[in-house]
């Protein structure tokens, strides 16, 4: 094989946010938004060269020498070549293009679809013989020590392991994971992108996570055994709260709460009880806007708005937060007035165009084509 064309896709998350580097659970899907990349070996052992179409610039490196630069989708590419060396896998010279439909900063991790197709790419062209285990692993790496955000493993599990409608209920500590059909019935999933992207988004991140660890680090005082946040009940968190500080307390409430409401969602699925699961998802938002902190007024806006509507379950804000996009649950035959208000309603608050997507579940990680 000298040529091959892959796709790894974009993710949804139902519920669960933030859990995932907290060990929890949560409960995504590969979506109908995905990165392609066409990838050749150059018959050289150390050129790279790198074409990302959708915004027309280049990337050539050396496999011998290369760094992370200041920021940029060279550094998700880079990245991915390098945790790959560092397994002992033996990329050689290749040149490659990619593009793709995921929206940048929307919240359905555009990121991790970028480092699972290549990651994908790379193990088939050069038959390196990685697991789809390693390959997510690889991704995940590839955005710590190169990208710097230290983000959990859902995105890049989603992007691999997402089978065509099946949600996906994963256990971020022992990477266990069951598959449940996704049929909401006469409803469906509409995402609503509120085209910002707050800056605070990858340094406040990263604070999560400190502030996360700060919250456990306390806990092991009276619990030995608490490894992370998802070994702590509401109760024991109430026995340190004279301990901690308010915002540690609050961060670690959500958290706790946030994987309570992905079990309860994922029996509110098996039971198509779909008004518990949107009351959940209600929930959801509001502990993320108040308890965590990493929703905007624009998020808000979109979920306080569908509260009222008969016909929308339920909404929030998906991924990592300060901007992207609400997830609803809305009824099939309402979408088209409904899209009418509300975009028009954002766009008197806030002077900004709503960008709505009714996406579908698909498979994750694949070959298009071999050459």
């Amino acid at each position: 094989m000298k040529r091959i064309i892959v796709q790894s896709p974009g993710r949804i998350n139902l519920i669960g946010e933030h859990t995932d580097y907290n060990n929890g659970f949560v409960l995504p899907a590969a979506i109908d938004k995905k990165t392609i990349f066409d990838l050749k070996k150059n018959g050289s052992i150390h050129s790279c060269n790198v074409v990302a179409i959708n915004v027309s610039e280049q990337l050539s490196f050396d496999l011998t020498n290369f760094q992370p630069i200041e920021n940029g989708w060279q550094n998700y590419v880079m990245g991915v070549v390098a945790e790959l060396q560092k397994v002992g896998a033996k990329v050689q010279g290749f040149d490659c293009e990619f593009g793709g439909d995921v929206p940048i900063g929307g919240g359905m991790s555009s990121s991790a679809s970028l480092e699972c197709s290549l990651a994908f790419g790379l193990n088939e062209l050069f038959e390196l013989g990685l697991s789809q285990w390693d390959l997510i692993k690889v991704s995940q790496k590839a955005e710590h020590n190169f990208v710097g955000i230290k983000c959990g493993i859902m995105d890049q599990f989603a992007s691999v392991m997402g089978k065509k409608n099946q949600i996906m209920l994963l256990d971020c500590q022992s990477l266990t994971f069951e598959y449940y059909p996704f049929d909401l019935g006469d409803y469906q999933l509409l995402l609503l992108n509120t085209n910002v992207s707050h800056t605070l988004a990858a340094s406040e991140y990263n604070t999560r996570r400190t502030e996360c660890e700060t919250g456990v680090l306390a806990l092991n005082v009276p619990f030995p055994k608490v490894n992370s946040l998802r070994d702590v009940t509401r109760e024991m968190l109430e026995t340190i709260k004279s301990e901690i500080s308010a915002i540690i307390y609050r961060r670690c409430r959500h958290i706790i709460s946030e994987n309570q409401r992905v079990k309860k969602a994922t029996k509110a699925l098996l039971n198509k009880d779909f008004k518990s699961l949107g009351a959940l998802m209600y929930q959801s938002h509001h502990s993320l806007q108040y308890d965590y902190e990493v929703s905007c007024s624009e998020l808000d806006f979109l979920a306080n708005f569908t509260k009222d509507l008969p016909y929308v379950l339920g909404s929030r804000m998906m991924g990592g937060g300060f901007g992207g996009c609400t997830i609803n649950i809305i009824q099939q035959d309402e979408i088209a007035p409904f899209l009418a208000l509300v975009t028009a309603a954002y766009k008197a608050k806030f002077g900004i165009d709503l960008t709505p997507y009714e996406v579908t579940i698909e498979d994750g990680a694949k070959v298009i084509a071999t050459f």
